[in-house]
């Protein structure tokens, strides 16, 4: 009856900190996600800006595979290169070890400030940014809490005659312990809770140095194969960031591992207890394999590229999309609603198509082909049937006897698929013409330059996906951000301009050579991203939030 409320205690114990550390990443996603991806965006080739900012953010998700997960996706986007992103990686690992080492301290003091805090904040807050501040503080607390909660339930375990033994099993056979631990890290996708799992049993003197060594190399390489497993339906380029940072993992894991023996001796110089060792062990391994692997990410990116060939599924995708099904069944005109319905359906994959053609447009202005400029023009074939096929099909629905609200939104939908079409004109008749005559000319575009447009492209694409739940929601609140979303990409277009005009009056030579592409770029993303914000309008309409004209009345 002991064990088996040991076992529910330290289950409960467990589940709590697998959910606050849940929580907390979510709260800064939810609050800071667009930023997050504008500060690693921003690296461009500089692999020690890229780990800085890897180590950052890990420590501000409290998770090292969030990173990774942000890292492939801009990846497979074009916006980072695979060589930054296993930059970016590298710093994330070591900044999931500060996390771990910071946890360690003793800061249950600190435990009831957050909850109360983070409490008020997430129920009295009015925007959106104090609840999922709120969110995160709650996170941290229930961390804390849970680690108080994890070494009370482990006190009986001091009297346990099983636990030696299997402690001691661990010690010698460092294989079963290395193996145990990643495969568990995998399971229960946390490498932070399993860290502060072998911890917790190492402070309170359950877990000697020399079985705690290769639960910590295992849980680091377990790490790894998350991110793995969270990508293997991924792109092509975004499964190599993670089997990339996986390589690297299991190369430093295997060299460590025989290594251990002679390590646990030595490790008495990190600290004076088990727990202090092990953890200055986790940072120690961490911050090598950082250092000593950074200089080889070119090579890793090489290796990881010829074993994960691209994807060649464009004409396969042409063919799906050939023979999809339409959802504007003639069939349902005779209920409007029903019809709408379905029209809606068929404005979001007219939506899906443009997204699809968005964003592989830096990758193309960085190395154009003809190949892929003539993959993007076929899928603005579609977009441009689709958007007539709306037309027809809401053209019919009002040949009927609709309401108010029914006429509303099949004219709404119509100014969609026609904002849509326009949106993917300019992909297709804008930023592809200009890559062509990149192709043609061999222009570059400023490292600065660059850095700048590929901001500005992730934070269309983001919003581009932003509009897309909104025609789906309906959702007030993300209708206003979309709209503020709009502004910022405006905020963004000025001062690329005035910092491109800097590099002009500085004679800088590459700016001079793209100046009419940069310009061309950030004007025609700037253009997508105000048909985007459309989508906002008619919902802040309908609520009175959205003024019927920007002039101001003057008095005659």
């Amino acid at each position: 009856m002991a064990l088996v409320t040991l076992s529910l205690h330290l289950a409960g114990a467990t589940v709590l900190l697998l959910y606050a550390v849940h929580l907390v990443r979510s709260g800064v996603e939810n609050a800071y996600g667009t930023s997050l991806k504008r500060v690693l965006a921003r690296g461009g080739k500089r692999r020690i800006y890229a780990a800085a900012s890897g180590t950052v953010l890990a420590v501000l998700l409290q998770s090292s595979t969030a990173v990774a997960m942000l890292a492939s996706g801009l990846s497979a986007s074009g916006y980072l290169t695979l060589n930054t992103s296993l930059a970016v990686l590298l710093g994330a690992d070591f900044g999931s070890a500060l996390v771990v080492r910071v946890l360690s301290f003793d800061l249950g003091w600190l435990s009831p400030l957050l909850l109360a805090a983070g409490g008020l904040l997430y129920l009295k807050g009015r925007s959106d940014k104090p609840r999922e501040l709120g969110r995160m503080l709650l996170g941290i607390g229930f961390v804390l809490t849970s680690l108080k909660l994890i070494g009370e339930a482990t006190l009986p375990l001091k009297q346990s005659d099983v636990l030696p033994a299997i402690v001691g099993y661990l010690a010698e056979d460092h294989v079963t312990a290395f193996a145990a631990a990643m495969l568990f890290t995998w399971i229960v996708h946390s490498s932070v809770a399993v860290l502060i799992l072998i911890l917790g049993f190492a402070a309170q003197g359950l877990l000697p140095v020399e079985a705690g060594l290769p639960l910590i190399l295992g849980a680091n390489l377990g790490s790894g194969l998350i991110a793995m497993w969270l990508t293997r339906g991924f792109s092509a380029e975004a499964r190599r960031v993670a089997a990339g940072n996986l390589l690297f993992r299991a190369s430093g894991a295997l060299i460590a591992l025989p290594a251990i023996g002679p390590l646990s001796a030595e490790l008495r110089h990190l600290g004076a207890t088990p727990a202090e060792q092990l953890v200055h062990f986790h940072l120690a391994f961490n911050a090598c394999l950082a250092i000593l692997c950074l200089p080889l990410s070119q090579l890793a990116a090489g290796a990881v590229t010829s074993l994960i060939k691209s994807d060649l599924k464009s004409s396969e995708d042409g063919d799906t999309l050939a023979r999809r099904i339409s959802a504007l069944d003639r069939t349902l005109l005779d209920s409007p609603d029903t019809a709408l319905a379905a029209a809606t359906r068929e404005v979001l994959f007219m939506g899906e198509v443009v997204e699809r053609m968005l964003c592989p447009v830096m990758e193309l202005l960085e190395h154009p082909s003809p190949a892929k400029i003539e993959e993007i023009r076929r899928l603005d074939g579609y977009v441009n049937r689709a958007h007539r096929d709306i037309k027809l099909y809401l053209a019919a629905i009002h040949r009927g006897v609709l309401d108010e609200r029914q006429s509303r939104r099949g004219v709404e939908l119509i100014d969609i698929a026609i904002n849509l079409e326009h949106a993917g004109d300019i992909v297709s008749k804008t930023l592809v013409e200009i890559a062509r005559d990149k192709l043609e000319n061999g222009n570059k575009f400023s490292d600065e330059g660059w850095t700048e447009l590929k901001v500005l492209h992730a934070s269309v694409r983001d919003n581009m996906r932003l509009a897309f739940n909104l025609l789906v929601s309906d959702d007030p609140a993300m209708a206003r951000k979309l709209v503020r979303e709009k502004e910022r990409v405006r905020a963004l277009v000025r001062e690329s301009h005035e910092r491109h005009l800097a590099r002009l009056r500085a004679g800088r030579p590459e700016s001079v050579e793209s100046s009419n592409m940069h310009l061309e770029v950030a004007r025609a993303l700037k253009e997508v991203n105000s048909l985007l914000a459309t989508l906002a309008y008619p919902i802040l309409k309908q609520r009175g939030d959205l003024l019927e004209s920007r002039l101001a009345l003057v008095k005659g």
